[in-house]
């Protein structure tokens, strides 16, 4: 690949003795500029190896130009040699202070010249080489990164599947609360790496079911109590699974395990936090976690429709769920469907006497006596 150089003097003649003399050996492409402000503009849009700019030009002088140059993407390393016939200590300092690599005498001498191209040319072909070496590295590490990050994301989600297979022969749970927290996220204007970072740590919300015996887990009738006491340690089991971890999104999945039964009113559990005091990941899980519980069909009960899903997290922001989640949730609400669990949306009446027949299984079981990381109304 050829050296390309940019040549910048208001002197037609000495622009074409430089690019006679700079691609003589067949190594270098020369474009050449009377204009200064014209050759700054090209060089927006073009790469560059090597600049030659004359020191003495309307418009802009030859220091101007090499500060405006310096300035640009690419160009802070490029070797620039400035042209003159006024070499004088405070000039050469100046154009030094500006950036300039080199300077070329304005009376060409053949062989001052020749060397001084020549190497300039052959320091503008390495640097050329070390960007093009850097950028390919930077290209491999990137993908070497984005790798990495795959087979985190999968590590996570295979985690949570195996956790979910417990009581749920899908899985689906878990991926739906993901997308569903996602849209959360995103709508209350988080950032966009704790967006990815929520959605790929919201299926751990659950992962201290596996402490859960099976017996208290998988019951198909009303539990009592005690084995709701039991099954509330979940929160706890799994913020300890995943605490002290040295990732990051590790460290969120235990925030989310720990706080995704808190309530906005501070009547959840573990640790009756309440409002701010509940981590954003943990609030924006609970909203997902607890309209995905309501839509699915568990042995203990019957799916919810998702206009009665909606009218209850409706109705209990401001105690069970921070607002901003609800409406930032709901503000995407097609999206929201075309998740939900093979479920069409339709506009039911708003009544206790209407959610009776779903907050009510066949066995009894109310949605505060629901498994763990599904409770709808668990404190």
């Amino acid at each position: 690949m050829l050296t390309q150089a940019l040549l910048v003097d208001d002197s037609r003649s000495v622009l074409n003795f430089l690019k006679r003399h700079i691609e003589a050996e067949g190594l270098v492409e020369a474009t050449t500029f009377l204009d200064p402000v014209e050759a700054l503009a090209c060089a927006r849009e073009r790469v560059f190896d090597l600049v030659l700019v004359d020191y003495e030009m309307p418009h802009m002088d030859g220091i101007s130009f090499i500060r405006a140059l310096r300035t640009m993407p690419g160009c802070a390393d490029i070797p620039i040699a400035m042209i003159t016939s006024r070499q004088t200590d405070d000039i050469k300092m100046e154009a030094l202070q500006a950036g300039a690599t080199d300077f070329l005498p304005k009376a060409p001498q053949s062989v001052e010249m020749t060397v001084r191209l020549r190497n300039l040319i052959q320091l503008g072909a390495a640097v050329r080489k070390l960007n093009d070496r850097a950028a390919h590295l930077a290209s491999e590490v990137a993908a070497a990164t984005h790798k990495l990050g795959e087979r985190e994301e999968e590590i996570i989600l295979r985690l949570a599947l195996a956790v979910e297979y417990r009581d749920n022969d899908t899985g689906e749970h878990t991926l739906r609360v993901a997308r569903y927290s996602r849209i959360i996220a995103e709508q209350l204007g988080l950032p966009a790496r704790l967006c990815r970072d929520i959605y790929l740590a919201a299926p751990l919300h659950d992962v201290g079911k596996v402490a859960i015996p099976d017996n208290i887990l998988l019951k198909p009738s009303k539990l009592t109590d005690d084995e709701m006491a039991v099954i509330r340690t979940h929160a706890t089991i799994g913020e300890k699974i995943l605490a002290d971890s040295s990732c990051e999104l590790i460290q969120l999945g235990a925030q989310i395990a720990a706080g995704h039964h808190e309530r906005w009113d501070g009547a959840g559990y573990p640790n009756g936090l309440k409002a701010d005091e509940i981590p954003v990941a943990a609030r924006v899980v609970a909203v997902a976690d607890v309209f995905d519980a309501l839509t699915t069909r568990r042995p203990y009960k019957e799916p919810m429709p998702l206009e009665l899903a909606r009218d209850y997290l409706v109705e209990n922001q401001g105690r069970q769920f921070d607002p901003a989640c609800v409406e930032a949730f709901l503000s995407r609400w097609d999206e929201v469907v075309a998740i939900a669990p093979g479920q069409t949306a339709t506009q039911l009446p708003k009544s206790e006497a209407a959610l009776a027949p779903f907050t009510l299984g066949a066995t009894g079981s109310r949605p505060d006596q629901d498994r763990g990381g599904e409770s709808a109304t668990a404190v």
